[in-house]
């Protein structure tokens, strides 16, 4: 099988797939599951954290057998221009979702510190039993269109994780792909979770949850191909996967995990995933 073929698989399974589960959960979820979520998210930050710092910054700065103040250059800007997309892209899915799901009352909690929350499955509740089923289906479908744009950036960081200057990384890429993979699990319940609210069937919620992580392979492809395009271009593919990540890091995964479970075990779990990541980068 090609390299190709390979990564179009991974991301499927990563992003179609991944994010399909989520939709699955989002049916069953029960709401006393937030410390497993917790500890899922902690892990998959302390992966994607020894990745980008001992593995992705460090081949940017270094592409191949080059280096030099040019690299440098562009491994500031492609970590500023990585991390402002991701950053654009959930401004861009708060403000469009917040206009359709208003919080229940001025007490609401502004941030999720429980699956519910997380998953806004408390507004829908709160909107089905007021007989607003409209505004659910159509946050739902807003939803599905933010996530499929925001899941094209996480595609590209999979395709250059596997793009190098003297080859392939199967690993650094194939556990990415996996950490990316169990990020979209909530992701993916923030989907399926007012579309079933809103009236669509449940086997049909959760085909439309898992089509919205297709982009990904489409970022795949382009961050594989653009990475094979000489130092110049790995450098700034690999700067911006790894500005990316570290938004979804910082921004996302661990402010989520700790709201979710106030407690030191996310902390733990998130040790435990720098060293299942440096594990994968040196051994």
């Amino acid at each position: 099988m090609s390299i190709l073929g390979w990564i179009i698989i991974v991301t499927f399974i990563s992003g179609v797939l991944g994010t399909g589960l989520g939709g699955l959960v989002g049916c069953i979820a029960r709401r006393d599951s937030s410390r497993i979520v917790s500890l899922f998210l902690s892990f998959a930050a302390g992966v994607m954290l020894s990745i980008v710092c001992f593995d992705l910054i460090e081949d940017a700065l270094n592409p191949g057998s080059e280096s030099g103040l040019l690299f440098l250059i562009l491994t500031i800007a492609g970590l500023t221009v990585g991390y402002l997309t991701v950053f654009l892209l959930n401004r861009l899915i708060d403000n469009r979702t917040n206009s359709e799901v208003e919080h229940i009352d001025k007490d609401h909690p502004a941030t999720a510190d429980d699956l519910g929350e997380l998953i806004h499955s408390d507004h829908y509740r709160h909107h089905k039993e007021t007989g607003r089923w409209q505004e659910m289906f159509v946050a739902g479908i807003i939803m599905a269109c933010a996530i499929a744009l925001h899941n094209l950036p996480e595609g590209i960081v999979i395709g250059v994780s596997y793009a190098g200057a003297e080859g392939v990384r199967d690993r650094a890429g194939l556990v990415m792909a996996i950490v990316i993979g169990l990020h979209n699990i909530p992701e993916g319940m923030a989907v399926s979770v007012p579309l079933i609210s809103g009236g669509m069937t449940r086997p049909r919620a959760v085909l439309v949850t898992a089509l919205s992580g297709a982009p990904t392979i489409i970022g795949a492809v382009a961050g594989y191909a653009l990475g094979g395009l000489g130092a110049a271009a790995l450098c700034a593919a690999l700067s911006f996967a790894a500005g990316a990540m570290i938004y979804v890091v910082f921004g996302e995964l661990i402010p989520e995990a700790f709201l979710m479970w106030r407690s030191k075990a996310p902390a733990f779990a998130i040790l435990i995933g720098m060293i299942v990541g440096l594990i994968v980068i040196y051994v």
